[in-house]
């Protein structure tokens, strides 16, 4: 998905390892919650953006979360992003609900359903379009960032589909799509290590997830109330995101709620660089986004040109950029 902000912040972004001494497998945690944002013009369907953020710009290598829907297509048009260029990083798409159709400059034409993964890696360069398709009603979903490291930066373009399989505990539902978790690994490729999983539970169900104490973690609730057992913090309600440093070794995930819940769980070891990120572009200077959008502009190589999109917007343009240079922007030190 594009970033579709007229005016994208600038982020310079470093992830926060927190107290390696949570070595009791209790975390701490921290509630992060997400911004509203329109994606487009009087239609615009709003995604809720929970990263990247002034109190949080990164968990491991995830740089980017949008969480949307359930969207009425019939009153917001879904999802109609034109062709428009990414570096530096993967992007995941996982649904919910609906169907959105990606094609790329790489020739691939695929579409992602509910329970499927698509994995997009931009690397050197990349365009691509996304378009729910004409028998989506409901739209619903997150959008997924991953920051390539700098030695995997100017990597070749890729792309993965994968379906993962269910695990099933009672009461509780996992697909692991990237990483691994309770034995169950992705096949896709990440360049850091990296978690990420959807997770339903009926009301009332628990499990207990050993995670790496290496890692830190993300739980975004898309419905229910979610607690962490033994942890003194109240639940996770809809759309917040709750941030587990490194250090725990288990996380037990109680829906506290009457109705079914569903969360998305991220993880990954911090990521020791800075990086920074601009409309759709990670960087590790001013000057490469620089380059990066007048290269977009100038209709580029490096990016290339995505064939079948049907939209009027063959090469959709970059905002203006900002007069100043990037001021760094870091996680806090320390705790969660």
């Amino acid at each position: 998905m594009s970033n579709l902000e007229i005016q994208p912040a600038e982020l310079d972004c470093r992830s926060g390892a927190t107290d390696p001494a949570q070595d009791s497998g209790r975390p701490a945690v921290e509630v992060l919650t997400a911004r509203d944002v329109p994606l487009g013009g009087p239609r615009a369907m709003t995604v809720r953006r929970t990263l990247p953020q002034r109190r949080r710009s990164l968990i491991g290598a995830w740089c980017f979360a949008d969480h949307y829907g359930p969207d009425d297509v019939s009153a917001t048009g879904g999802m109609d992003v034109p062709p428009h260029p990414h570096t530096g990083l993967q992007t995941v798409s996982w649904l919910f609900s609906g169907a959105i159709e990606h094609r790329d400059t790489m020739g691939n034409h695929a579409v992602v359903r509910p329970g499927e993964l698509n994995l997009m890696t931009a690397g050197h360069g990349i365009a691509h379009t996304e378009v729910s398709t004409p028998d989506t009603t409901l739209l619903h979903g997150v959008q997924l960032w991953i920051a390539l490291p700098a030695a995997a930066a100017d990597t070749t373009r890729d792309f993965a589909h994968h379906v993962p399989a269910v695990i099933e505990r009672e009461g509780v539902a996992v697909r692991v799509f990237l990483g691994e978790l309770l034995g169950e690994r992705s096949p896709v490729q990440t360049f850091t290590p990296l978690m990420g999983a959807e997770i339903t539970m009926t009301p009332g169900a628990e499990i207990d997830l050993p995670v790496s104490p290496s890692f830190e973690h993300g739980i975004l609730v898309d419905a229910g109330r979610i607690r962490l057992v033994d942890v003194a913090a109240e639940p996770l309600e809809r759309t917040e995101l709750g941030y587990v440093g490194v250090g725990a070794t288990h996380l037990r995930v109680r829906n506290d709620a009457e109705e079914d819940a569903r969360l998305v769980i991220l993880g990954g070891t911090p990521l020791d660089e800075e990086i920074i990120m601009w409309w759709n572009f990670v960087g590790r200077s001013h000057d490469d986004i620089v380059r990066y959008r007048q290269e977009w502009t100038d209709h580029s190589d490096r990016f290339g040109q995505v064939e079948g999109y049907q939209g009027e917007v063959q090469h959709l343009p970059a905002p203006a950029l900002p007069t100043t240079h990037l001021r760094p922007r870091r996680n806090p030190p320390g705790r969660a």
